[in-house]
């Protein structure tokens, strides 16, 4: 896709369309709250951090806050992260009066209590090929276009498929969306763990604690908003740790209910899961409980 393409839906952008310069010129006023929801990232979450405060907080002012989210980590991620100059909070001790549920979209809701940023921007804790670019890239159209709320990241992703979609985005997310919410298709990675949105925004949507978050956003801003508030920027490349697939299968489970209750399904707390794995023998049964919760838009939580 080609710099700055308006679409019917959205538009694309490339990241390197504003300069920092540009940018911080651009934010005047807005406060931007760099989140990472982490869990067990003891392995990239210091580098990630480090680099991420050097460019944008130290060789410019682009971001105000950078908060790590840990999700019960059993290694020392919290330690790693804090070390190297982020905000640390356990996911389970922001608000306990509120209680505490599995998952990344539970951090990233928990996220709203202990940040300050008119815009949050999300990234995730596990990548190995990255720059720091995705930020400003994520924050051009919030900080430049009045009538974006919210923004998504693509990018190249390496291997041999030829498809820029991981497993997930295109068994699952991809023909949810061509069958329910054609109106999205434009979208290159729906699922894409970096993206950015206003405050305003996010505090008005019901958040699935699970992996369901990035598409749920999706079509709850499109329903409130309009397809035309949300954006898309070509961050260029990126790789992640890639996950068991029965992990990939409970993921699944997540998505499919998210956009169950969204077509008008009540909502369930969770599931079980039987997945079948490969023994000596006959195949044994292996049943996980997959957390299907949502948690409330922000803005209707009492305060404490």
């Amino acid at each position: 896709m080609s710099a700055n393409v308006s679409t019917d839906e959205g538009s694309t952008y490339r990241w390197d369309e504003w300069t920092l310069d540009d940018l911080v010129a651009a934010k005047a006023d807005v406060r931007v709250s760099l989140v990472v929801p982490a869990k067990d990232e003891a392995s990239t979450v210091g580098q990630m951090v480090e680099s991420l405060r050097a460019r944008l907080m130290g060789a410019s002012a682009l971001v105000d806050e950078l908060v790590v989210i840990d999700s019960d980590s059993s290694d020392a991620t919290a330690r790693v992260a804090a070390d190297a100059g982020a905000a640390v909070y356990a996911a389970s001790s922001i608000r306990p009066d509120l209680g505490s549920l599995p998952g990344k979209g539970e951090a990233m809701w928990k996220a709203q209590f202990v940040t300050t940023g008119d815009v949050l921007v999300f990234m995730d804790a596990d990548l190995i090929e990255w720059d720091t670019h995705f930020v400003p890239g994520l924050l051009g159209p919030l900080l430049t276009e009045p009538s974006v709320a919210l923004v998504k990241g693509f990018y190249r992703r390496p291997g041999p498929s030829g498809l820029d979609g991981g497993r997930v985005t295109e068994l699952v997310a991809r023909p949810l969306i061509s069958l329910l919410h054609p109106e999205l298709a434009w979208l290159v990675q729906p699922l894409a763990g970096e993206w950015a949105i206003r405050r305003d925004l996010f505090s008005r949507l019901s958040v699935p604690c699970g992996y369901a978050v990035e598409l749920a956003a999706l079509v709850d801003t499109a329903a409130q908003r309009g397809v035309e508030a949300i954006a898309q920027v070509d961050l260029g490349r990126r790789d992640h740790r890639h996950r068991d697939l029965h992990d990939l299968g409970a993921m699944a489970t997540q998505i499919l209910s998210a956009m169950l209750t969204r077509q008008g399904r009540a909502p369930i707390d969770g599931a079980e899961l039987i997945q079948y794995l490969p023994t000596a023998g006959p195949s044994e049964p292996a049943s996980r409980h997959v957390v299907l919760a949502e948690r409330p838009p922000a803005r209707e939580v009492e305060p404490c």
